[in-house]
């Protein structure tokens, strides 16, 4: 895990760091909605931020600090993304990695931070088990996915949550597990691809809302309903 804690700064060409620190102090006056960055001003290469866990997931109710470490020859190689929360997802292996088509295969050196971020986040909403570093999570998703929604729930509640539950599945639960939906099952079926998120990370791109404390108040609003159903139409086209 030494690669996930160690700084690179003096790694990174003047030019890099300057349009690293621009990013990250602007993703830091305008947050993504459910997302938070935090800048450590003493070591840029430190970069970590908060992932909300999306609505209609396992992963509700939870707070996912990550990790990028960047490449001396960043960006011209893609950042390794690491979550530093633990987390049962199929793209991500027991020690926090994340396999994700951004960081990998699909990596364009004018891709931004960002950009990298919003892919995650995607990530947690449309996992893609063809792409499995944990494979038990992604057997699960595509044979029992009722056992994977709980398995991956109650890590969320013992690990992310600020107040930890009981683990109540039942459907008084204000986040329930949702069935298995067609657009998982199509997901194990033809092996989706990164692309899959495209309208979700697009949407999410041009969103300027600012996202709540942690702690906050998880009630929704008439504004995140509203977001809620067109993820859920972004869903069922997928």
């Amino acid at each position: 895990m030494s690669s996930q804690t160690s700084s690179n700064v003096e790694n990174l060409s003047p030019q890099v760091i300057r349009q690293v620190s621009k990013e990250l102090t602007h993703l830091t006056q305008k947050p993504l909605e459910g997302i938070r960055v935090i800048l450590n001003e003493e070591d840029i290469s430190d970069i970590q931020a908060i992932i909300d866990g999306p609505a209609c997931t396992p992963y509700f109710g939870g707070s996912f600090r990550l990790k990028m470490v960047l490449p001396k020859d960043f960006p011209m190689s893609p950042p390794k993304g690491f979550f530093l929360t633990k987390i049962f997802h199929p793209n991500v292996s027991r020690n926090g990695e994340i396999c994700v088509n951004t960081l990998k295969k699909d990596w364009k050196s004018d891709l931004g931070i960002k950009h990298i971020l919003l892919t995650i986040k995607c990530l947690l909403i449309v996992p893609n088990p063809e792409s499995a570093l944990n494979s038990e999570a992604g057997k699960m998703l595509l044979e029992h996915y009722d056992d994977y929604c709980m398995r991956a729930k109650m890590m969320t509640e013992i690990h992310a949550s600020k107040q930890p539950k009981t683990a109540d599945y039942d459907s008084d639960h204000p986040n329930p597990c949702c069935s298995k939906s067609d657009s998982v099952r199509r997901l194990g079926e033809n092996g989706a691809e990164e692309s899959s998120a495209e309208p979700i990370l697009k949407r999410h791109a041009n969103d300027k809302s600012v996202t709540k404390p942690i702690g906050s108040s998880t009630t929704l609003t008439q504004k995140q309903k509203t977001n809620l159903k067109d993820k859920k139409r972004t869903l069922k086209r997928l």
